[in-house]
């Protein structure tokens, strides 16, 4: 994470100056000024009290590829060339019959 780009653009979203961002939040601006330059890293809870301050927040996610099930594409990756267009055929007849399925409202 680019916490300097994080919190430089969730602070001009905001319409904040520095100056109010440091006010609302009790963290001082010449801090928020070395934060936002890239030459300090501010700890996780400071962080969040200022993009919360901005209206974001800090949210860890899982990275793209992480705990992803890899047992269908190996399955895959095990056919042959015309055994994995006969499997491209057979999912492209199942899309079709979405395509044509009449959308049913929800209660």
């Amino acid at each position: 994470m680019n916490t300097a780009a994080a919190l430089r653009n969730a602070r001009r979203r905001a319409g904040l100056s520095q100056r109010r961002l440091a006010a609302a939040t009790g963290v001082a601006q010449p801090t928020i000024a070395r934060i936002e330059r890239g030459h300090e890293v501010p700890r996780v809870d400071t962080l969040d009290r200022l993009l919360r301050a901005c209206g974001d927040t800090v949210e860890a996610v899982p990275l793209a590829g992480v705990g992803l099930d890899r047992t269908g594409i190996r399955q895959l990756l095990r056919l042959t060339p015309a055994e994995r267009i006969d499997v491209a055929a057979a999912n492209a007849e199942a899309l079709a019959l979405f395509d044509g399925a009449k959308v049913v409202a929800r209660r």
